[in-house]
């Protein structure tokens, strides 16, 4: 019969696995040990998210992280696996960038669900980051097809990957699609489901932020979609159909007009 110490032993020997795990982590993403990667990792992995890293890892959240998928100016996205062995996209926000926190500010004040945030940069990322979070959690019950939400931890965001063993499904501007009319019909259905479901509006939409997995068009990157509340809701929403407009009459679809797309988006008129 087990002693009623075992407990507490098993739970401070789980607990020191996951650090090791997690030195074992870094020091794996370091081996190469040239000074270009070294200035990257540290430039991601700061104290404060090797911590909210462990964390994660000591909540079941995550098993493992390998190597990053895609490097862009505001944040890093790492491959992982849960510890059920489904793979996750570890998506994490830089707290260093001026010029992205600069960005972020259009994209929040006027949003009424982050009326309250204050302006320093570590709370504006873990803002920016629990706006994503919500923001897929809102498209994704609107049966939008986005990378499935998972949670998120300061700034530290997990979601579903999209693709497969660590190779990320390609971008939309990047593949020859074989029937481009349907990837254009299914979008602007995810566009007016983002609408009246969701209750937002993308803001960044493009060929740049849409996967082509299986067939389908993923839509990704919503840190910056905004509240129908928000006072440059419209404005955005005619950029992201402007963009969907122009990249689909350059692959010769016959699409309507920029105000017909947002009529049927919407119901309403430009």
């Amino acid at each position: 019969m087990a002693d009623d110490n075992d407990e507490p032993r098993f739970a401070k020997e789980k607990h020191l696995e996951r650090r090791l795990r997690l030195v074992e982590t870094r020091d794996r993403m370091l081996r190469k040990d040239r000074s270009e990667e070294r200035a990257a990792f540290e430039e991601v992995f700061d104290r404060s998210t090797l911590m909210t890293v462990y964390e994660l890892m000591n909540k079941g959240e995550i098993e493992d992280i390998y190597g990053v998928v895609k490097a862009g100016k505001e944040s890093r996205i790492y491959w992982g696996k849960a510890p059920n062995g489904e793979e996750l996209a570890i998506k994490i926000y830089l707290t260093v960038s001026a010029e992205f926190r600069k960005g972020m500010l259009p994209y929040i004040v006027g949003d009424p669900r982050f009326k309250d945030v204050k302006r320093d940069s570590r709370s504006l990322v873990y803002t920016w980051a629990q706006k994503e979070l919500k923001n897929l959690q809102a498209a994704y019950e609107a049966s939008v097809r986005v990378p499935k939400p998972v949670t998120v931890k300061n700034n530290i965001l997990l979601m579903e990957f999209i693709g497969e063993k660590g190779i990320s499904a390609p971008l939309m501007k990047e593949v020859e699609l074989k029937n481009p009319k349907q990837i254009f019909r299914k979008l602007l259905t995810s566009v007016k489901k983002l609408y009246e479901g969701a209750k937002l509006v993308h803001g960044d939409l493009s060929e740049y932020n849409v996967m082509i997995w299986k067939g389908e068009p993923v839509i990704f990157d919503l840190s910056q979609s905004v509240a129908l509340e928000h006072p440059n809701a419209k404005q955005f929403l005619l950029r992201d159909l402007e963009n969907l407009h122009r990249y689909f009459k350059k692959l010769a679809v016959t699409v309507p007009s920029v105000e017909e797309m947002v009529r049927r988006a919407t119901g309403e008129q430009v």
